[in-house]
């Protein structure tokens, strides 16, 4: 049976990015498994780490993460996977980043990579995938780009494709997404009858709806209508890809 890891900085990016693809895989009789790099609780929150989860109405006391944690472990199981992998790492809130500011700052370095590496070096003895996930970058959050240069930095790695970030991806303009791809190609993955999966796992993460997308009911309609046309990635023009990963015929074809 082949196996793909998919590999997300938090704990809803795989999913709400390319959550059909890993129910469609697992469907044709692939061995699908997520695994988030920061996923820490840290006890006694302050400032914008504590806002963090205000803003989406939990109390102070609240463990934010396990909550979060629980969220990802439904959403993965509405997609007929395995439980979910969990790094324990911090989020960038707890790392030092004091603002929504620079959390998105280019400029920002996103810290050392060697402790990402060294998660995602477990997961990949353990898991021995055939196929790997990631993410492509698309809004430029510092954990994004922190979990994309470890993992650039593994070698021996299985092929790889790299998923559009969502819901970054949503709102990119077509520089952003040419960016992202960089020199590689694009590709889709058609979500086939999968849609619905997708959506209902997506409405696990019932703590982020509201904040990222204004409600379910919208979160449903915006990612439907993303989803439909299939999901978007990145790859090496010509990569070693189960088959339902097809090129697109231009860069620019993926952002319309």
């Amino acid at each position: 049976m082949p196996t793909a890891l998919a590999l997300s900085p938090h704990l809803d990016d795989a999913v709400f990015s390319c959550g059909a693809t890993l129910a469609r895989l697992a469907a044709e009789g692939w061995h699908v498994r997520v695994g988030t790099v920061f996923t820490r609780s840290v006890p006694d929150p302050a400032g914008f780490a504590l806002e963090c989860q205000t803003s989406k109405g939990l109390p102070p006391e609240a463990d934010y993460m396990s909550i979060r944690r629980a969220e990802d472990a439904a959403a993965t199981d509405a997609l007929g996977l395995p439980p979910p992998l969990f790094g324990d790492l911090p989020e960038a809130p707890h790392r030092g980043f004091e603002s929504a500011a620079e959390l998105f700052d280019p400029a920002r370095d996103p810290g050392d990579p060697a402790a990402v590496a060294g998660v995602l070096r477990g997961w990949l003895a353990d898991v021995r995938p055939d196929l790997l996930l990631t993410c492509a970058g698309l809004g430029g959050h510092v954990d994004h780009r922190l979990m994309m240069r470890a993992a650039a930095s593994l070698p021996g790695r299985p092929p790889e494709a790299r998923y559009f970030d969502t819901p970054y991806a949503l709102r990119a303009t077509p520089a952003e997404t040419a960016a992202a791809l960089g020199g590689d190609a694009a590709y889709r993955v058609d979500a086939g009858g999968f849609l619905g999966a997708k959506l209902d796992a997506c409405a696990a993460y019932a703590t982020q709806l509201g904040f990222q997308f204004g409600g379910e009911a919208a979160m449903r309609a915006a990612l439907a209508d993303w989803t439909r046309p299939g999901e978007r990635f990145a790859a090496a023009p010509g990569a070693a890809l189960p088959p339902a990963f097809v090129q697109a015929p231009t860069a620019a074809k993926t952002a319309q």
